[in-house]
């Protein structure tokens, strides 16, 4: 218990005072995982409303490999972006190993599952008769589909705080192609395991500290805006 109490009044010292470490891993998780999401929704979301509203051959089998992407573990996207951008692998060239680069590209692969998924399950959601109204008003195709996005919003904002609660806290992936490198690569979810292996508790529970405040901070707007009262 006492080093539990030494651990917790050593992060509030080093919160209290900004420590620089904590706030680079910070900085660097918000950069990264941000960069992520932003990048799997601007894929994923398309996709879903795609894979929700079309009929094509192979449907089905799409639809059950993004379900399987969704139990994905990290680590295995980890060792395949790995050996994708490792020096002598196919994309080598780019010199993306042991970079934010790598990092960003593992946790896109992570997140878009989970967007395209769930959007997929708010399109569908949503009442079949608003599609027959779209269509009677002789919107085009990105109208409809401005129109089929705006009625789900609020879902839509889940699938996004689903993607970003992805892949702020996995470890795995970011480890393997990153390479932990502090003051670079260095999350703070490797930061926390890198800390926890020195004996440094207090820094660890003070980089903890801020990864969950920083999913609760997104949990809690996320829950504003879709309990605020609506408009009759």
């Amino acid at each position: 218990m006492d080093l539990i109490a030494q651990g917790l009044v050593e992060a509030v010292h080093r919160l209290a005072t900004l420590d620089p470490e904590v706030l680079d891993a910070a900085s660097a998780s918000l950069q990264v995982s941000g960069i992520a999401v932003l990048l799997s929704l601007a894929v994923g979301m398309p996709a879903g409303i795609a894979l929700a509203l079309g009929a094509f051959p192979g449907r089905r089998l799409v639809l059950a490999l993004v379900n399987t992407g969704l139990g994905l573990p990290p680590v295995v996207v980890g060792l395949v972006v790995g050996v994708l951008v490792w020096r002598s692998g196919p994309l080598g060239s780019l010199d993306l190993f042991c970079t934010r680069g790598a990092m960003i590209l593992a946790q896109f692969v992570i997140a878009l599952p989970e967007v395209v998924g769930l959007t997929v399950v708010a399109v569908q959601a949503l009442d079949p008769l608003l599609r027959l109204q779209i269509a009677a008003l002789g919107a085009s195709r990105a109208q409809s589909l401005s129109i089929l996005a705006s009625e789900a919003r609020l879902p839509l904002l889940t699938a996004a705080m689903a993607g970003f609660g992805a892949v702020v806290s996995e470890i795995g992936a970011s480890l393997l192609v990153g390479c932990n490198i502090k003051g670079d690569t260095r999350i703070l979810t490797t930061a926390i395991v890198t800390e926890a292996d020195r004996g440094e508790f207090g820094a660890a529970f003070a980089l903890a500290a801020i990864l969950l405040a920083l999913i609760f901070a997104v949990n809690l707007t996320v829950t504003w805006v879709q309990q605020r009262p609506r408009p009759l």
